[in-house]
């Protein structure tokens, strides 16, 4: 089984797009095909590289990696809670402040999940990703990769998990060079970009309006 990596605080939506006075209780009443539905309605798939890619043997590359993304959007988030709660035991009180807690952070949060095809089995330490509305690349950023510790790692367990795809939950700033928000309300597509090596792909979703000021 391949290792689980999380890289550092700085990637799958939006925490911190709104103050802790505006979570309020109304997602606790989700019941669990809710709450998976509103997970699911932000995980899309893609893949790194092309399918027609040369194929290798090489020990320290794959020809193409599945790709998996999921928007932590602030109703992701609480979907996950509720979640949570409804399956691991979390409680109410909990289940509310791990909300608080995420939402506090002003960045964009997606988890993002890989997969290597043949070749090496190993996702290398200097991929990158970057996230922002599509079509203005002057405004996309690159993620950092999330520590194994605090309300994430909690957060995390109530997404469905494919123990063949490597995990990394990373964080996108919310503003870009010169404070200019990374979403405006005229964004209505935002993309991820993957690099890995010389091979890139992308995944796409239609901007909920949560996540945008």
């Amino acid at each position: 089984m391949r290792v689980i990596a999380f890289m550092t605080w700085a990637l799958l939506g939006v925490a911190g797009q709104a103050p802790e006075s505006a979570v309020n209780r109304s997602f606790l009443s989700l019941s669990e095909k809710q709450a998976r539905q509103t997970i699911n309605g932000m995980r899309v798939n893609g893949q790194v590289g092309g399918s027609w890619d040369l194929r290798v043997t090489s020990t320290d590359r794959s020809y193409n990696y599945k790709l998996r993304a999921t928007w932590l959007t602030p109703a992701a988030v609480e979907a996950a809670a509720r979640l949570l709660q409804l399956t691991k035991g979390l409680g109410e009180d909990q289940a509310l402040a791990l909300v608080k807690e995420v939402r506090a952070v002003p960045a964009y949060f997606l988890l993002v999940e890989l997969d290597p095809r043949e070749g090496s089995g190993v996702i290398p330490k200097d991929w990158i990703a970057r996230f922002g509305p599509r079509g203005a690349e002057n405004r996309q950023v690159v993620g950092q990769v999330v520590p194994e510790e605090g309300a994430w790692r909690k957060l995390v367990g109530a997404f469905p998990r494919d123990y063949s795809y490597d995990i990394f939950l990373l964080k996108f700033p919310a503003q870009v060079e010169g404070g200019r928000l990374l979403f405006e309300p005229a964004d209505t597509e935002a993309e991820l970009v993957v690099r890995i090596y010389n091979k890139s792909g992308r995944v796409r979703w239609q901007t909920p309006a949560d996540t945008r000021k």
